[in-house]
């Protein structure tokens, strides 16, 4: 659908066909964490850096997305759940597409645990979405990752190719899932998803090194990008580690390259 191809052009860079997303929406799950308070200000940092778009829940559009004027790539996520929860892995739908539409966001994003207790209800919820996707015209992306209790490593190559594969089964346009710590088993995940895949920042990592070197293995590893919240919008500066990342990703720069950014 060429509506839906207009609008994955404004969350993916046109040129490169990579993405580099900034997830905003951590204040439902945690609450007004550092970096994400003063959403305006982040916001303005995050977008001079270079960062593709940003993903925000709804309440929270009014408050951020291109307050100070400047273009960036609007997603409203669908998904909601809290770590007060005693099932911390269970999401819920909070927002339809069309409501994300009314706010004028260029793609939408839900959230899949694979492995928790409510998974079949979160797979059930993403199957409904991609169909309102498709007769919208509007991008779906799908973060997906293996949590639960019996889940004993998260970062296992197998469980992380038949995340992506999930995602798009289920009619995903991007998916977002963890990086597996090595190139090869990455491309495995990338080779099986048939959909473009980005990488999550995870926790905050001991060093800008150890962020960049991530990013540019999984670029080599055949990956569109990443969708990395914390390890940018808690940085010291974030509009140089944006600028770093985008380096990368957008413009096939080496580690050192863009650890020079920073300096």
């Amino acid at each position: 659908m060429f509506g839906k191809k207009i609008r994955m052009e404004r969350i993916i860079d046109r040129n490169s066909k990579r993405a580099v997303i900034v997830p905003m929406d951590h204040g439902i799950s945690v609450g007004p964490i550092p970096g994400l308070v003063d959403m305006k200000t982040t916001m303005r940092k995050i977008s001079e850096g270079g960062a593709t778009a940003v993903v925000l829940h709804k309440g929270m559009v009014p408050f951020g997305h291109r307050a100070f004027g400047k273009d960036i790539g609007l997603t409203v996520h669908l998904s909601a759940g809290t770590g007060i929860n005693p099932d911390p892995n269970a999401k819920v739908i909070v927002t339809e597409v069309e409501e994300a539409i009314k706010l004028g966001a260029d793609a939408v994003s839900i959230h899949i645990n694979l492995g928790a207790e409510t998974e079949q209800k979160m797979i059930e919820d993403a199957g409904k979405i991609s169909a309102k996707c498709r007769d919208w015209g509007m991008p779906l992306l799908t973060m997906i990752y293996p949590r639960g209790k019996d889940i004993k490593n998260p970062f296992d190559p197998d469980l992380l190719k038949q995340c992506a594969r999930v995602a798009a089964e289920l009619g995903a346009d991007l998916v977002k899932t963890s990086y597996t710590g090595e190139i090869d088993t990455f491309k495995e995940v990338v080779r099986g998803a048939q959909i473009p895949v980005v990488i999550a920042g995870g926790p905050q990592m001991s060093s800008d090194q150890e962020l960049l070197q991530m990013v540019y293995d999984s670029i080599q590893a055949g990956g569109n990008g990443v969708s990395i919240g914390r390890n940018i919008f808690q940085h010291k500066d974030p509009t140089a580690i944006t600028q770093a990342i985008s380096k990368i990703v957008l413009h096939d720069a080496d580690v050192e390259e863009a650890i020079k950014l920073l300096e």
